[in-house]
């Protein structure tokens, strides 16, 4: 969820960079940065590089006596760590020797472009992605011209990118590209604004160009030049959003409503840098002693963490063949826990500062276990603590109900099972390398069409009452109906419970009639005809049946229609989606603020 914004023109661009750096805060970073070109009359006058780690304040600090008076022009962006840790020196923007540069996405074939500039003596400074490409753009500069160079440097990438590049040979120019990742310009009195957001361009131009994959090119005065692969185009131009807030929701109601579209995009950071060769890779555990005398895992959690841990747990024992148990952290920092120094503690949370699970880490480590945190934010309580972090990078999530949080964690809690599979070698390479590709297809499984979403829209009008909801599976699916029992609990005050299906016969089932609303998650490729079977009990009791299903089941009241396909996870993730949305429709038409349920924190941190 890094950002980019970047100006041209006869205004302050300090003032214009950092707000607009500020207006991207939400979105999540670990380190800022900017570079301005002063000029007059084209020669270079000034040239300033800052970048900071940690908060948006500090790079404030260091900008301090920056004073920006003369035309100019300048480059920022905010950072989320994907290669190469938070550090002054893997912050962007990045720098060739006259040349700078800030991007957002993956530059998947960097690696082989850096190998070949070290053999032609071109040396790099950072552990990131992004430093090639303005190496590789000041390496075709010897030769071309810098729009040349940078049309040549475009020719060479693979990934996905969205570019701003300053240099001072071109220096009343900027370049830009657009594949994959967001990148807006706005255009108004010779001034020209960059952003990979609505939000930063409010208030300085009312029309802006959304750019399309594939496009690119330069501004300069009062003029853009943007091409695509057939050659020249004229800019397309939209209106841009008047309220800021507005603009940080692109255009939906609500920030949770966002949140669960964006988690089909969002999913692709979780995955960055991670998948090599058809193989799991975690820098962070780059040391390999992860599992170094250990013969079981302990996961602790609270609310939705718990239940991405509880799915992980079948995940870790299935393809890890390694023994798991999940605790919940306001329990387990008051059992007297035995614990044996062959456990890995693994914590998970959205924020790192969830007051039990921090706890419980605290008394792991007393007792000299080695840990591991699951987190969304870098520098956070657990994850300074833990011996090692694995970030699941879904940017500031502003709905206090998680969404995008679970779905990063549960993804990288399954590739994490992969990851002790490969060390353990408890899978041959044939399994890994399938699970690999059905990850590479995850986000298309969590994707939102307008027809889903207006179905559940319209069936949420069916669950407006009643005396409660069953939320039921089995295997993973349990878990998931843990979590789409709560999300409806959170933001609609209904009564909710999840249950394995199987359990239903063992007491629930007394509750079953008319006015109970049973969701029921009916996979296709886990134990469907078992929980055909504890569905059509219910049904016989008269509760009201919505079956999520690939197959149509005769005896559901509704039916959401899943597609048919050939992995769990796959399934997982797109139920997940549908029970996400269902909560949000009907609390919706209770008229209940979703994004900020009454009684609730987005951090819990007191008991």
């Amino acid at each position: 969820m890094c950002g980019i914004v970047g100006y041209l023109g006869k205004r302050n661009s300090k003032e214009i960079l950092l707000n607009g750096l500020q207006e991207l805060e939400y979105r999540g970073y670990d380190s800022a940065g900017v570079a301005i070109l002063e000029s007059k009359n084209n020669e270079i006058s000034n040239l300033s590089v800052y970048k900071a780690v940690g908060k948006l304040e500090n790079l404030r600090s260091k900008m301090d006596k920056c004073d920006i008076n003369n035309f100019n022009i300048g480059i920022g962006h905010t950072r989320w760590a994907t290669h190469g840790t938070p550090s002054e020196a893997n912050a962007h923007p990045h720098s060739a020797q006259n040349s700078y540069v800030v991007h957002n996405g993956i530059i998947e074939n960097y690696q082989e472009l850096k190998r070949e500039l070290e053999a032609k003596k071109v040396v790099f400074y950072s552990q990131t992605d992004t430093e090639i490409i303005v190496k590789l753009f000041e390496f075709y500069l010897k030769k071309l011209t810098p729009f040349k160079a940078f049309q040549q440097t475009l020719k060479r990438l693979e990934g996905s990118y969205a570019i701003l590049l300053i240099t001072q040979e071109k220096p009343d120019s900027i370049f830009f590209a657009k594949y994959g990742s967001p990148l807006i310009i706005g255009s108004q009195n010779e001034e020209h604004f960059f952003s990979s957001s609505d939000s930063p361009l409010i208030g300085y131009v009312k029309e802006v160009t959304h750019l399309e994959d594939h496009s690119y090119g330069y501004v300069e005065n009062s003029s853009i030049f943007l091409f695509d692969q057939a050659g020249s185009i004229k800019p397309s131009m939209s209106a841009l959003a008047s309220s800021k807030l507005s603009a940080q929701k692109n255009g939906f109601r609500y920030f949770m409503e966002k949140e669960i579209y964006e988690q089909s995009d969002i999913i692709g950071d979780t995955l960055l840098g991670r998948i090599k060769n058809e193989k799991i890779y975690f820098e962070e555990l780059e040391d390999g002693n992860l599992l170094n005398g250990i013969n079981e895992i302990k996961f602790c959690a609270c609310g939705t963490s718990y239940h991405s841990a509880l799915m992980a747990s079948y995940l870790f024992e299935r393809i890890g063949k390694i023994r798991t148990s999940v605790e919940i952290g306001s329990e387990f920092r008051y059992k007297e826990p035995l614990l044996n120094k062959d456990t890995l503690f693994i914590v998970v949370s959205q924020s790192g500062e969830t007051a039990d699970t921090l706890e419980s880490l605290k008394m792991a480590k007393k007792a000299g276990l080695k840990t591991l945190t699951i987190c969304n934010v870098d520098n956070s309580s657990m994850v300074r603590l833990s011996d090692y972090s694995l970030l699941t990078r879904a940017g500031i999530e502003k709905g206090v109900a998680s969404t995008k949080a679970f779905a990063t964690q549960a993804t990288l809690l399954w590739m994490l099972s992969l990851y002790i599979a490969q060390i353990k070698k408890s899978k041959e390479s044939a399994f890994i390398a399938n699970e690999v590709s059905k990850l590479r297809h995850l986000s298309s499984a969590m994707k939102v069409t307008d027809s889903l979403h207006e179905k559940i829209r319209r069936l949420s009008k069916r669950y407006l009452h009643g005396h409660g909801f069953f939320y039921i599976g089995r295997d993973i699916f349990y878990p998931l109906a843990l979590e789409g029992a709560l999300k409806l609990k959170e933001i609609s005050y209904m009564h909710a419970e999840g249950y394995p299906s199987g359990e239903m016969k063992h007491g629930p089932i007394a509750l079953a009639d008319p006015e109970l609303f049973t969701i029921a998650l009916m996979p296709k490729n886990i134990l469907y005809d078992k929980t055909k079977s504890n569905i059509e009990e219910l049904s016989a009791r008269d509760s009201t049946i919505c079956a999520i299903s690939p197959y149509q089941f005769e005896l559901a009241d509704d039916f959401i229609q899943t597609k048919e396909r050939d992995h769990p996870m796959l399934e997982f993730f797109e139920m997940m989606v549908i029970t996400q949305l269902l909560a949000m429709e009907i609390s919706i038409r209770l008229k209940n603020d979703v994004d900020m349920p009454r009684n609730l924190a987005k951090s819990v941190t007191v008991e």
